[in-house]
């Protein structure tokens, strides 16, 4: 924002809701002033400001005890004076130790204090002591303070060492428009509450894996390697609950398989750590809307941690309230996540009944049990997801990921059955037909998710989809498309195992039949006639 753009959100503001507020500086806020109000304007509010008389900031702060209609911007020279770059410094070089004891004093009252909005512009040090590495150490004790104390850090890079020299204002003019902003957006947005629950993904975020395709033993979270990533969230997360933070799974599979991940005692969380654990097939909004409604606690205290987009997109559009938050695809992301769940959980101190909360909620949660939840009508969300089926004819060529899913997969599985390669060409060879699936959408690409064997007889042999992709009414389309084609199955070799439950909960459509010899029948008409509306769900292309 220019000057004149600032001048001009003043003139152009007509009433706007009136709010005062007292700006506490060391210096001359004067070129500040106008762009603060230019901010606030651009919220529809007409801000007065007040300031204090020069060099009376350190007597008000320690004085006063209610600010919250304040904005204070404090510098390293407010909190030991020998640090101000206008007095030149002392003419004898001081003790890092005592200018930080004398810092610490002044934090300490800011801590007590109830301040609408408190700042710490972390400007360079001038070479007040005799070791650069010492001035250096100071600079950063003192910006731990005043985290400490509450304060947002505001860069060096802001600080502008002409301007401060020249008039008393600490923010380099550049830099005045952003920080005014930042100044506002804290006081007439003030942060929210710390949130109570964080409610975790399990594959692909606390462990690297898949649990019901690739099985307990592949699962990494070593502290180096792939898993490292995970290690990492995982110690984060002890952390937290340590400091009275609760945590949940959330995960979209077989509650056996996560309850005995859980329980391996390899992984530094475990299922003492959890106060409760969703597993199951539906909307993972449902299973969250469950789970917070049961532990007594509100939307708004929850944060979800997944890695797919698409999850945190689904429980955003259902329950806008709960804060999602991306797992980082890489390391180079991982800082600035760990940043983020360190000030959505903030604490500044942790009691005892801080340490036994897990346990006390985990009480709760053995009398009233959570519900996976699979209710949750996700039809308007999936609409906006863009999705691209794109179904390819495996029956010649490359068929090795077919193969592998239809091995692997445990969850949405026909029959279970495993099939050698050399079972599958000689199926092949008879007339049988195999076909993939592979989905995007507008999140990015998924691969291939789907592998489907028919035999020449019209007995469908296998059908497999990843669990990556369950609720998006794949497999509904998949056989919506399949129903018309000349080679659509008759029956289905279906056969219920302990781990199939997503594929049994799909054959209670009233066009799946149970015949004599316990297979399964298809009536491919009434099929179509049912699931037009999840065919129209994606864009499908197919051979």
């Amino acid at each position: 924002m220019t000057f004149l753009e600032a001048k001009r959100l003043l003139n152009n503001l007509k009433g706007g809701r009136a709010v005062t507020a007292r700006f506490c500086l060391s210096g001359t806020p004067d070129p500040l002033l106008l762009y603060m109000k230019a901010a606030a304007a651009a919220r529809d509010v007409a801000l007065e400001i007040a300031t204090l008389p020069f060099g009376t900031l350190r007597q008000h702060l320690l004085t006063t005890t209610e600010g919250k209609d304040e904005i204070l911007l404090l510098c390293p020279w407010d909190l030991a004076d020998a640090l101000d770059w206008r007095t030149g410094g002392p003419a004898e070089p001081v003790n890092a130790e005592a200018l930080e004891a004398e810092a610490a004093r002044m934090a300490a009252a800011l801590a007590r204090r109830k301040a609408g909005a408190l700042f710490y512009l972390a400007a360079p040090l001038p070479p007040v002591t005799t070791d650069p590495a010492g001035t250096a150490a100071l600079a950063s004790r003192l910006r731990a303070l005043m985290e400490a104390a509450g304060a947002e850090v505001i860069e060096a890079g802001a600080f502008g060492l002409p301007l401060y020299l020249a008039s008393g204002c600490p923010v380099a003019s550049a830099a005045l428009d952003r920080i005014a902003e930042k100044l506002i957006a804290r006081f007439l947005e003030p942060e929210a509450e710390p949130k109570k629950i964080l409610l975790t993904d399990l594959d692909n975020t606390l462990w690297k894996g898949l649990i019901g395709e690739d099985g307990l033993e592949a699962l990494d979270f070593a502290p180096e390697g792939p898993g490292f990533r995970h290690h990492i969230y995982q110690m984060a997360l002890k952390r937290l609950k340590a400091a009275g933070i609760l945590l949940a799974a959330v995960s979209r599979n077989d509650r056996r398989d996560v309850e005995a991940a859980l329980a391996d005692g390899r992984m530094p969380i475990g299922a003492s750590d959890m106060v409760a654990v969703a597993a199951g097939y539906g909307a993972k909004s449902a299973a969250i809307a469950s789970l917070v409604k049961q532990l007594n606690l509100g939307l708004e205290a929850a944060v979800f941690v997944d890695d797919n987009p698409v999850e945190i997109a689904e429980v955003a559009a259902a329950l806008p309230a709960v804060t999602g938050v991306l797992f980082p695809a890489s390391e180079d992301d991982l800082p600035a996540f760990l940043d983020t769940l360190a000030r959505l959980f903030r604490k500044r101190e942790v009691t005892a009944e801080d340490k036994a909360r897990t346990e006390m909620y985990r009480r709760m949660a053995e009398t009233a049990p959570i519900e996976a939840g699979q209710g949750g009508d996700v039809t308007g969300f999936l609409k906006g997801l863009e999705m691209k089926l794109a179904i390819r004819d495996a029956s010649t060529g490359d068929r090795t990921r077919a193969v592998q899913l239809i091995n692997k997969t445990n969850q949405f599985n026909l029959n279970g059955r495993r099939f050698a390669d050399e079972e599958v060409e000689a199926l092949l060879a008879r007339g049988g037909k195999l076909f993939t699936a592979k989905l995007d959408d507008k999140s990015g690409s998924h691969g291939e998710i789907l592998a489907c064997l028919i035999g020449a007889d019209g007995v469908m042999q296998a059908i497999v989809l990843s669990c990556r992709v369950f609720q998006r009414r794949v497999e509904q389309a998949f056989m919506a498309w399949l129903a018309v084609q000349p080679f659509a199955p008759k029956t289905l070799n279906f056969a219920a195992t302990d781990r199939n439950e997503p594929l049994r909960d799909f054959l209670e459509d009233p066009a799946f039949s149970q015949a004599a010899d316990n297979s399964v029948r298809f009536d491919a008409a009434a099929f179509r006639a049912a699931h037009e509306a999840d065919l129209a769900l994606m864009a499908v292309s197919a051979p």
